[in-house]
């Protein structure tokens, strides 16, 4: 074995490692509309990015991915479900929004939580009701960073648990 094989295989060994590693982290899916997105935030203010945080001091290997739009329906997320939650996710956080009753739009609230079951996905609801009692930004409808942080505290045992089902 040459010197350059011997100083690359420790290399390309942890590299597989680490990467097999992540392959098993468990997904989440925050799915839902812009306080979901973290409108008027930066992304690693919004509660999808906090709660990963808190969820990983928790111990728990875990990713989880922002899909939430502003201004977006409960039509929207049927249309958009297959590309926004991945195969393999585990749970999917469903923030509904109240963009369905402000647009006239037709409410797929139940339709979705019957489409994630059968994909195989733990469903947690994230109820307008729980944007109530948190700061929120000069608009008044979405929340500042330290809203999302206590949004995320909120979530954080309902998800954990959802991920040990």
């Amino acid at each position: 074995m040459s010197v350059i094989s011997r100083l690359l295989l420790p290399l390309v060994a942890l590299a597989v490692f680490f990467q097999l590693g992540g392959a098993h982290a468990a997904t989440v899916v925050a799915l839902g509309a812009s306080n979901t997105a973290g409108k008027g935030v930066s992304p690693d203010q919004a509660y999808p990015a906090q709660l990963e945080a808190m969820l990983r001091a928790r111990g728990l290997d875990v990713n989880v991915i922002n899909a939430g739009i502003s201004g977006d329906t409960t039509g929207g997320m049927m249309a958009r479900l297959e590309s926004a939650v991945p195969k393999g996710t585990k749970v999917v956080i469903l923030q509904p929004g109240g963009n369905d009753l402000r647009k006239g739009a037709p409410n797929y609230t139940i339709e979705l939580q019957r489409r994630l079951t059968a994909m195989g996905v733990r469903v947690v609801m994230l109820p307008n009701g729980m944007f109530r009692g948190k700061p929120h930004q000069p608009d008044g409808m979405h929340l500042t960073p330290e809203g999302y942080h206590m949004l995320a505290q909120q979530l954080v045992g309902p998800v954990a648990s959802a991920l040990r089902k």
